[in-house]
């Protein structure tokens, strides 16, 4: 697969740690690809930020803003979907560090009928907030550094980063929805314009990831396992609010008693007034 790549990655008023996540972005061994900064509503120094990426960017950088009405991470990044010119979409968060070969690795995994789902590697407060101050750059450091910081108990687990070819164990999942995360996802464009994409009926935290894996395995799409090949580095953050989890929790519920495919409030009823490309302050 030699095709365009796009990046959706996705953001709310986290300046630094966008910064740390486009600067991995920067250096990737696999140069063809796009990136979309999916903005659900930030501030206007996360477009300056971005603004100034594009400027010293090897790679095209775009920004997708929407005002700010609550947590409507499904739709932002249908928005980005929408802006992509990728034949695959790579999804990650804006405190998801990725490393040198990320989106190499999620080319070579790249299969028509199956999508797939990596994982993560989780920082401590402490070590986030060192990575962020002083500009550390964990996505270059050898295992040594990584197995001192397991050591210290900076991460939760270092096993993520090692590569093993694994083959066709990476199938074995074809057919489990469930601990597939948003933050590392890759999915054709064209398996997300089949399901209509994110189902922006899920607002607030959780269980949009959950939906859309789901309706990809109604309409035939497999998961591929990306362990020991994709992992990204995820910054520490205070945990979101879940006071929509219940209702979130029964959409997915009846999500599972239908045979629906396609998002109730996907791609196709996306509004299509443009985006503006300077936001107003907000705050959420």
């Amino acid at each position: 697969m030699s095709e365009l790549i796009s990046v959706v990655v996705a953001t709310y008023n986290r300046k630094d740690a966008l910064d740390a996540v486009l600067r991995g972005l920067s250096w990737q061994s696999d140069r063809n690809f796009e990136v979309i900064v999916a903005d659900d509503g930030s501030a206007s120094d996360t477009c300056e930020l971005v603004e100034q990426w594009q400027t010293r960017s090897v790679v095209p950088i775009h920004h997708v803003w929407h005002d700010d009405r609550g947590f409507r991470l499904a739709e932002i990044r249908n928005r980005a979907i929408a802006k992509s010119s990728g034949r695959l979409c790579i999804f990650i968060d804006g405190d998801c560090i990725p490393r040198h070969g990320f989106v190499a690795a999620h080319r070579r995994l790249a299969e028509a009928g199956w999508f797939t789902a990596g994982n993560r590697v989780l920082l401590s407060q402490d070590l986030t907030g060192r990575v962020l101050r002083n500009g550390l750059q964990p996505e270059r450091w050898g295992i040594s550094q990584w197995v001192e910081a397991r050591l210290r108990g900076e991460v939760n687990r270092i096993s993520p980063l090692l590569y093993l070819p694994l083959g066709p164990l990476r199938k074995l999942q074809g057919q489990n929805w469930r601990a597939a995360r948003g933050g590392n996802l890759a999915i054709a464009r064209e398996d997300l314009d089949r399901i209509n994409g994110f189902d922006a009926e899920f607002t607030g935290w959780g269980r949009e990831d959950s939906d859309i894996v789901i309706r990809l395995m109604r309409a035939g799409v497999r998961r591929k396992d990306g362990r020991f090949a994709t992992a990204v580095l995820h910054l520490w953050h205070p945990e979101t609010a879940r006071s929509s989890l219940p209702q979130n929790d029964e959409r997915l519920m009846a999500l599972q008693k239908s045979a629906r495919v396609q998002a109730v409030r996907g791609l196709a009823q996306l509004n299509a007034q443009a985006v503006v490309a300077r936001p107003r302050q907000t705050a959420r």
